[in-house]
C-alpha cells in the first residue's frame, strides 16, 4: 500500500466557499486562563501593566484577581485553534479583517469557551467572503467578548 501525503488530512474533505451555510457553528477548544498563559502573553506582548500580572496590585485596587489583557482574550478566538483552517487549506486566499468588543472582564482562573458561527456569505466572481461571528463565554455563561472575522475563500468552480 502506497502512502500519499495529500491524503493525510485532519479533516477528510476540502471545503470551498459554496460548501458553507449561514448559521454553521465551529466551536473552539475551551481554555482556562492560568497564570502561565498570563506570563506567556506578557512575554509575547511586552505589556507590563500590573493590572495583568501583579495579584497584590489588583487586590489593592479592589479587583477579584489579575485581569486578562483584551488581546489575550481575543486570541482565544483564533480560527486556527479549531478545525476551520484544515477545512479550507486549498480554498483560503486570505484573512481580511477581525473586530472585537470586550464585554466583561476575564480574571485569571476563568475558563473561556470560544465559538465561531457563519454569519456572512458574500459571493464574488471567483471567490466569496465568509464572515464568522465570534463569541466567547466564561464558565458562568457570561458573554465576555464578541466580534467578527472575515475570510476570502475560493469558489470550487474556479479551482478545477
Amino acid at each position: 500500500m502506497s502512502f500519499d501525503p495529500k491524503e493525510h488530512r485532519l479533516v477528510p474533505q476540502q471545503r470551498w466557499f459554496e460548501d458553507f451555510a449561514l448559521g454553521e457553528r465551529f466551536p473552539l477548544p475551551s481554555r482556562t486562563m492560568t497564570s502561565g498563559i498570563f506570563a506567556a502573553f506578557q512575554a509575547a506582548s511586552g505589556d507590563n501593566h500590573p493590572i495583568h500580572y501583579d495579584a497584590e496590585f489588583c487586590k489593592a485596587h479592589g479587583l477579584p484577581g489579575m485581569l486578562a489583557h483584551g488581546y489575550q482574550v481575543a486570541i482565544q478566538s483564533c480560527a486556527g485553534a479549531g478545525l476551520f483552517p484544515f477545512m479550507v487549506e486549498e480554498s483560503l486566499k486570505g484573512f481580511l479583517e477581525q473586530s472585537t468588543r470586550f464585554l466583561h472582564p476575564v480574571i485569571c482562573g476563568d475558563t473561556l469557551y470560544p465559538l465561531l458561527t457563519v454569519d456572512e456569505l458574500t459571493p464574488q466572481r471567483s471567490t466569496g467572503i465568509l464572515g464568522l461571528a465570534v463569541t466567547i463565554h466564561n464558565q458562568r455563561g457570561e458573554l465576555v467578548m464578541d466580534g467578527r472575522h472575515r475570510y476570502l475563500l475560493r469558489k470550487r468552480s474556479q479551482s478545477a
